[in-house]
């Protein structure tokens, strides 16, 4: 068989293989699934996040909790989802109406290695899991989702408080 044959003749199989892919409603991308969607949005005028308790049996760095911190202030105030973003203890957080609070639960945390992630690509990742609890004022539990900030290639150890942030104002740009 001559070469320019057989390239047409694998073209048109590549071209018949797409077609029938999309004629099913197919992509021969992966696609992540998208979050499912809330039944009733949430709503609030006003949120106050509080700071990250410590745990015994879990370790975090006082650098990590207040870049955690921190990065998420910055990241709720950008979502302009709210009139006022309080911090813990903030006294005018009490005569909000509407206030929604969100807590930050840690649950797992690995310290990983900046040297050994630019060295190889493969270790010396950050991670960090946390549950995100969004409650109303008395206590009542409006949302919970469990979050993982990473930096796995480059970048520094830091990087991943700033990860989890950015996937926290995801979750309250869908939530509310």
């Amino acid at each position: 068989m001559k070469p320019i044959r057989r390239a047409s003749l694998l073209c048109a199989f590549s071209f018949a293989v797409v077609g029938a892919v999309m004629l099913m409603g197919g992509s021969l991308l992966a696609q992540p699934n998208p979050a499912p969607e809330l039944a009733t949005k949430l709503t609030a005028s006003a949120i106050q996040l509080e700071r990250i308790v410590k745990t015994e049996d879990l370790f975090i760095p006082e650098d990590t909790r207040v870049a955690i911190y921190e990065n998420t202030i910055l990241q709720l105030v950008k979502t302009k989802k709210f009139q006022h973003v309080y911090r813990s203890g903030d006294s005018a957080a009490a005569n909000a109406p509407d206030l929604v609070i969100i807590q930050l639960i840690p649950e797992a945390f690995k310290a990983g290695n900046q040297k050994e992630r630019e060295v190889t690509t493969v270790v010396g990742a950050t991670s960090i899991k946390v549950s995100v609890q969004f409650t109303s004022r008395d206590g009542k539990v409006l949302l919970e989702k469990d979050i993982v900030g990473r930096v796995r290639f480059y970048g520094e150890n830091l990087r991943a408080p700033f990860d989890l942030a950015k996937k926290v104002a995801t979750l309250v740009n869908q939530a509310f």
